[in-house]
């Protein structure tokens, strides 16, 4: 079925449909990925966005039951080069073309995504719509949609639940997390409790928690700002760690600003340099949004790492609390695993702030 990609500056790229059939609009970003589809699709961090992937071949592993990074995807729909016509592989248990339908996710195909990626490269992140037919006003009306900007609402959890185990007391802040980030603190046996994103800093405490972590999530953070009074409040008396989202909230609450990216970091091979010790690590990331450097000039928040190809800031420290944020994915899911070491830092801040108890009473 012959479908079109339409970008709001009138750009027209026509394809062929797969996946669901209807119409979508969402904000247009590219993913340089080779692999990791699935990962990427199911991730929190892309709801609301219609997500390119610059690899030309997708779908040729299929869907299977363990990668996903959450129940419901929520990205608005997938664009590609082509679609394998056969997935091949011992886990695969559904076709991309099947997934993207059972979730009512359109997709285009036979799009040359190097020339919309540079496109987008040289023009910035734009609002586009995939659509079965262009007419007169269809570029007009993209022009004043106005996107959700509640999505990190629509993405975290409504509701409390535990995740047990013997270990730390990890209280978990989901802004749209990644189930990989469960899975690495469940390896490290801790015991964690995953909070709805507008959860308050007395709910927090009064699970006396060891550890804090704030994840990954969608849009803009400064949408979010019901989280700072809470992040403000908590890196008093516990460690905090904040991921990707979750960095940008923490320099938020801190005194330091962020800002719009013009096309953003969504990929696999980003590498980002410890600045103390200057070991590099080659990271999976995906945000639209960073820190601003020069803001931080009048902040308590150190720089700990930063992006070598276009010196983004990557990581933060308190100066004086247990606090840290990274803007990459430690996790790494999809992606190489040099930094996963950021958890088992986590896990050695909790234990040093026990043995210190320098962890203050909570009152609420």
């Amino acid at each position: 079925m012959k479908r079109y990609l339409v970008l709001e500056d009138g750009t027209i790229y026509p394809g062929t449909g797969f996946g669901a059939t209807t119409a979508t609009v969402g904000e247009l970003v590219f993913n340089t990925g080779m692999s990791g589809y699935q990962e990427s699709i199911t991730d929190q961090s892309y709801n609301g966005e219609i997500l390119m992937f610059t690899y030309p071949l997708i779908g040729n592993y299929g869907i299977n039951r363990d990668d996903h990074e959450s129940i419901k995807p929520t990205c608005k729909g997938v664009v590609v080069h082509e679609v394998a016509r056969r997935a091949s592989n011992w886990r695969n248990a559904q076709s991309l073309d099947d997934y993207l339908k059972q979730n009512a996710i359109p997709g285009i195909m036979d799009i040359d995504t190097r020339a919309v990626t540079k496109h987008i490269r040289t023009k910035g992140a734009m609002k586009a719509t995939i659509v079965d037919n262009v007419l007169p006003d269809t570029v007009d009306r993209l022009k004043i949609t106005e996107l959700n900007r509640a999505v990190v609402a629509q993405s975290s959890t409504n509701n409390a639940y535990p995740n047990p185990a013997t270990g730390p007391n990890v209280v978990v802040v989901d802004f749209g997390l990644k189930h990989s980030i469960l899975r690495e603190l469940a390896k490290r046996q801790c015991n964690l409790t995953v909070l709805p994103y507008n959860t308050t800093a007395s709910e927090i405490m009064a699970l006396n928690p060891d550890g804090v972590m704030l994840t990954n999530g969608p849009g803009d953070p400064k949408d979010v700002p019901g989280a700072l009074e809470m992040i403000r409040e908590v890196e008093k008396h516990v460690p905090l760690f904040g991921i990707c989202l979750g960095h940008q909230l923490f320099a938020l609450a801190n005194g330091a600003d962020t800002f719009k990216m013009k096309f953003g970091h969504r990929g696999f091979n980003h590498p980002v340099r410890e600045i103390a010790t200057g070991r590099i690590d080659f990271t999976s990331q995906n945000h639209g949004y960073a820190v601003d450097r020069d803001s931080l000039a009048q902040t308590d928040l150190l720089i700990t790492h930063e992006e070598i190809n276009d010196g983004t800031v990557e990581g933060l420290r308190h100066r004086d609390y247990a606090a840290f944020s990274v803007q990459y994915h430690p996790d790494a899911v999809p992606g190489p695993h040099d930094a996963d070491h950021i958890f088992d830092e986590f896990i050695d801040l909790m234990a040093a702030n026990q043995a210190t108890q320098k962890g203050s009473q909570f009152n609420a």
